[in-house]
């Protein structure tokens, strides 16, 4: 199969192209500068310069090829909105080439949050919350099965973990302990955080694309809920830094998510699809050292 990723030299895009290789796929990646496209290249990719605003690029993209996966996310916290928007008009634009076609278009979205039990794949986030408006993005991507396309949501969890994160959300706790001199969390540190090692979720967005049923929402999560405060003392170990409670303000647009128990499930992801992720969890990842060296 041939198929088209959005932000293939990203963090997660960088282990789904060589996924999709090795399983003998054939890769277009979009890439919207010559980094990125050099970048795309070493992967063994082909690439389409292009960005998300570029209506003709990603049409073109969807055309050319067998199959969709859409990774890219303009990750810009200090506009969340407008980055939710810019995702919206893409997956509208990427569904509406694919109409007819019966392809494979799998989208990003990230696990919801849901008071007093642990979120499955068929739990929404609540109107209003941060993950809101990316699982309406979902549902636009899910509306083109009517339309002969075979559409799939992989939600990611808060913590996609592996060696070579350097922006991700455990990134920042490390760099926010680094500069405190404190490794810390919010609260009593209960609030638990789902997580799953980028390879496994790169074999997931695999999956999705090969046999995933049109309208599927799958669950990219290995732990189901670690502690805050678990991560925080990995995070202290390592550094040789205390670990205490800090205001929530201190960790930036962090701090709230921290404060949110948001433990999820993807026991129906793989009885579907019969994922199994194999690499391993946060904790024994952090103390593998990459993250500190």
């Amino acid at each position: 199969m041939r198929v088209f990723v959005t932000g293939a030299s990203g963090w997660v895009g960088s282990a789904v192209v060589p996924e999709l290789i090795g399983a003998g796929h054939q890769v277009l990646g979009l890439a919207r500068s010559d980094t990125s496209a050099a970048a795309v290249t070493a992967l063994g990719a082909e690439v389409l310069r292009g960005d998300l605003d570029d209506q003709d690029a990603l049409r073109a993209g969807a055309a050319r090829c067998d199959g969709v996966i859409h990774l890219a996310f303009i990750h810009d916290f200090t506009d969340f909105e407008a980055s939710v928007q810019a995702d919206a008009r893409a997956i509208g634009t990427l569904g509406a080439a694919m109409e007819g076609s019966g392809k494979p278009l799998v989208v990003t979205s990230g696990t919801p949050a849901v008071t007093g039990k642990v979120a499955t794949e068929r739990d929404s986030s609540a109107p209003g919350s941060p993950g809101a408006g990316r699982d309406a993005n979902g549902a636009i991507a899910l509306g083109t099965a009517a339309r002969g396309v075979r559409p799939s949501v992989v939600r990611l969890p808060r913590s996609v973990h592996g060696a070579g994160d350097r922006h991700g959300f455990v990134a920042s706790l490390i760099e926010t302990a680094r500069d405190t001199g404190v490794s810390g969390y919010v609260d009593d540190g209960s609030s638990r955080w789902p997580a799953v090692h980028v390879r496994d979720a790169a074999t997931l967005f695999r999956l999705a694309l090969e046999e995933a049923p049109a309208g599927s929402v799958l669950h990219a999560v290995a732990d189901e809920g670690v502690a805050t405060r678990d991560i925080a003392a990995a995070i202290g170990r390592h550094l040789n830094l205390p670990t205490a409670v800090a205001p929530a303000e201190g960790f930036g647009f962090l701090g709230m998510l921290l404060a949110i128990d948001q433990p999820a499930s993807s026991a129906i992801t793989r009885d579907l699809l019969g994922w199994r992720p194999v690499q391993p969890g946060l904790i024994e990842d952090l103390d593998k050292g990459h993250y500190f060296a």
